[in-house]
């Protein structure tokens, strides 16, 4: 059996949903087909159990804003993230005010956004970072303390039993929001089963990715219900399956993916039973990651709004497993060695010995070793309202380098052919805040004429209104631009 297709997107998640979108908006006759090799879209990464639901928009996240030597704190990457987030949210309200996705249920809610700190090293930090932050006006509504009653009136659950001589720090941002991935990605989902030419098909697995020399490419896949094998061609494909990109991208032969690998983490969350401590707390605290742990594993204490339910979750605590996906393979990690990648691979685990330990350190921790730096954040935690749960995989990118040989990075990336006719997404948080950046970001190396079109500009203004313009320096548009996704977003306190 065989069909073609102008665009073939492999996976159903955050990512596969909003490249969807944006193309379907863009070039409405446009064929699109999407094959996910589970049941359900959005089951892995986006999930909302998967992930923290953070809207990562920089707010508190500490480590966005490295501190260094010399003490100055970089906010490059937290003033990126910051707007893009806004871009997100933009392209939220466009399709709720389109009437695109149903909003019923929201899926975004307004959540405190928070650091918290402990011992004077780290208050000078966050006091450094607020000023830093606080002279653009994308973080001008920030609020700093120092003083205990403050901040007990911002979070009263964490300050209660704990020593009021304690060298704590916070700083409080109001506009802070908690998503749904999950359900926004199968909103949009659901939006393109509606449009003409586009198809979803769940339960099919892609076995090879082959270039053909007509210059398309042909998919062999396997219909995971029926055992049928399948083999379809497409004009252009996106690899947006999470932590199965890279195997994708591997099959795909491109040498564009050469020298790439990843290193998989794990993560589970103290997830709290106890309705009453649920209802009093209200925000998002970040606190600062252990040395040499991962980003994902900076521990937070967060509220979380989960289809109108609301739920209080602790963590992540990091974890080793050889599966790039929730539900793939332990021998993912072992099957994606191959001789382009073995040396980088080795040399990113010789450069991150410190990683390996702590993540060791983190499998063997016992249940109460982990409730522990619970109560770091919340002295009255009660052992016996927490129960552990397992949260998503993510495969962080090991790159080659000329200096260290291999270099694992953090964050998303995209890798495309030089032909501009497949694209892969490799990589994890912030991806899915910033999917509408990152897959513009594609639409921008794959389609550069098309996007330069007046057609296309007037389209992205249309969905985007601060597209092309800087959130960062026009402080103006920046708090319009709130104000407007705001509005038709309803963002509302929980």
């Amino acid at each position: 059996m065989s069909s073609k297709q102008d665009f073939t997107l492999i996976g159903a998640g955050i990512m596969s949903a909003t490249l969807g979108v944006l193309i379907k908006q863009l070039v409405p006759n446009a064929k699109i087909t999407i094959y996910e090799r589970l049941d359900k879209v959005a089951a892995e990464s986006s999930d909302a159990w998967n992930n923290a639901g953070t809207g990562h928009s920089a707010f508190c996240e500490l480590n966005y804003t490295p501190e260094g030597e010399n003490g100055n704190i970089d906010i490059s990457k937290a003033l990126r993230i910051s707007e893009s987030f806004e871009i997100s949210k933009q392209f939220w309200a466009y399709l709720v005010k389109q009437g695109l996705v149903e909003t019923n249920v929201p899926f975004i809610n307004d959540i405190d956004h928070m650091s918290f700190v402990f011992g004077e090293a780290n208050q000078r930090f966050l006091k450094n970072r607020y000023d830093a932050l606080t002279a653009y006006p994308m973080f001008m509504d920030m609020k700093h303390s120092e003083d205990f009653s403050e901040i007990e009136s911002w979070v009263q659950l964490m300050m209660e039993g704990r020593n009021t001589n304690e060298k704590i720090a916070a700083t409080r941002m109001p506009i802070g929001t908690d998503v749904n991935f999950g359900a926004v990605t199968r909103k949009m989902i659901a939006y393109l089963e509606s449009c003409d030419n586009v198809e979803v098909h769940l339960g099919h697995q892609v076995e090879d990715i082959d270039k053909r020399d007509d210059g398309t490419w042909e998919i062999e896949l396997t219909d995971l219900g029926t055992d049928e094998e399948k083999t379809v061609r497409s004009k252009f494909v996106f690899i947006g399956a999470g932590g199965g990109a890279l195997k994708l991208l591997e099959k795909s032969d491109i040498p564009e993916g050469e020298g790439y690998g990843g290193f998989p983490v794990s993560g589970q969350f103290l997830k709290c039973n106890n309705p009453d401590v649920i209802l009093r707390h209200e925000a998002k605290v970040y606190g600062k990651a252990e040395e040499g742990s991962p980003p994902m594993s900076v521990p937070h204490l967060d509220t979380r709004m989960l289809n109108g339910n609301r739920s209080l979750l602790f963590g992540p605590y990091a974890g080793f497993s050889t599966k790039f996906l929730k539900n793939g393979s332990y021998l993912d990690l072992p099957l994606s060695l191959d001789a382009h990648n073995i040396y980088p691979m080795i040399s990113a685990g010789i450069n991150n010995i410190s990683l390996t330990k702590y993540l060791i350190e983190q499998v063997m921790q016992s249940p109460e070793e982990k409730f522990e730096a619970l109560v770091k954040y919340y002295p009255e935690a009660k052992f016996e309202d927490w129960e552990l749960i397992t949260a998503g995989q993510r495969v962080q990118i090991i790159k080659k380098d000329k200096e260290e040989g291999g270099k694992l990075q953090f964050g998303t990336e995209i890798v495309a052919s030089k032909d501009k006719t497949l694209a892969a997404l490799l990589g994890a948080s912030p991806g899915a805040s910033t999917a509408v950046s990152i897959m513009l970001n594609l639409l921008q190396k794959c389609f550069p004429e098309e996007i330069k079109s007046q057609e296309w500009q007037t389209k992205l203004t249309e969905m985007i209104p601060c597209y092309g313009k800087s959130l960062i320096e026009d402080g103006e548009l920046c708090k319009k631009t709130r104000e407007y996704s705001t509005a038709v977003l309803k963002l509302e306190d929980v």
